[in-house]
């Protein structure tokens, strides 16, 4: 069931469906909430999905030049306060794993765990930052498609962009959809976040990690470097994906959370 609520003069948009533990799924850039569907139709009854589009993305509002992750952090937050839900396990790919970061970070008494889906708690390199303002200039400019045709390919293991040449085709249209102010305002937020090592470090939060070892935007030695940082994790290697291995590979993704979330009380 599609939801929505006002936050920050904005439409928060939302999928809630299912009943039992509450698991909340935070999509990455350039992506929306239904990019999970596949996923959550694979997994087991006994769990209850809430899917948000990001502010800036979908069909989800957008307030001004910057969405940083603490404000996608407490529009979350919103969620939650409005549905009454005390407290979830909470999985952020990608960008979405930087505001389950923030979340960790300012809510914790809301989690009963938390998943990095092909993401870490680092801030940006130089680079990095530099890229996203070349990506900002690119959306100025009306270059929205060149950005798309891009990243969406990278997102995947070079092995599986024939296999799964329907998926990236999927996304890339997808993509092509995000309104660019909301572009630009992820991208400045993303710029924008600070390290939060310390955060993933806490060993009373319940954490997962996920890394695809063929990742072109994530490379192992910096995945092994996050698994060395937090030894409480629970660690899954992704040996045949890139950064999109909740559709790389499915099962093995499934059967992880499955297993980890056995621990998870509601």
């Amino acid at each position: 069931m599609e939801k929505r609520i006002s936050f920050r003069e904005c439409d928060l948009v939302y999928s809630d469906y299912g009943e039992g533990k509450c698991i909340v799924l935070l999509h990455g850039y350039l992506e929306r909430g239904k990019i999970w569907q596949s996923f959550t139709e694979q997994m087991p009854a006994g769990f209850r999905f809430i899917v948000p589009d990001l502010p800036g993305h979908g069909d989800s509002g957008c307030w001004g030049r910057v969405h940083t992750m603490d404000e996608l952090a407490a529009a979350l937050r919103a969620i939650l306060d409005a549905e009454g839900i005390p407290k979830i396990f909470l999985a952020g790919h990608s960008m979405g794993g930087y505001v389950c970061m923030a979340f960790a970070d300012l809510f914790p008494e809301r989690l009963a765990g938390y998943a990095l889906v092909h993401s870490t708690p680092f801030a940006d390199t130089e680079e990095k930052r530099e890229n996203r303002e070349r990506e900002i200039s690119l959306v100025l400019c009306g270059k929205k498609r060149q950005i798309v045709l891009v990243n969406i390919p990278k997102a995947f293991a070079s092995d599986n962009l024939d296999r799964m040449s329907p998926q990236v085709e999927s996304l890339k249209q997808m993509a092509l959809m995000s309104p660019d102010d909301g572009m630009i305002a992820l991208l400045n937020g993303m710029k924008e976040r600070p390290d939060r090592t310390a955060v993933l470090q806490n060993p009373e939060l319940p954490l997962l990690l996920i890394g695809g070892m063929k990742d072109n935007y994530i490379p192992v030695e910096v995945f092994e470097k996050l698994a060395s940082l937090a030894p409480h994790a629970r660690v899954l290697r992704l040996e045949d994906s890139g950064h999109m291995g909740f559709m790389e590979e499915p099962e093995k993704l499934v059967n992880t959370f499955v297993s980890f979330l056995k621990t998870y009380k509601s």
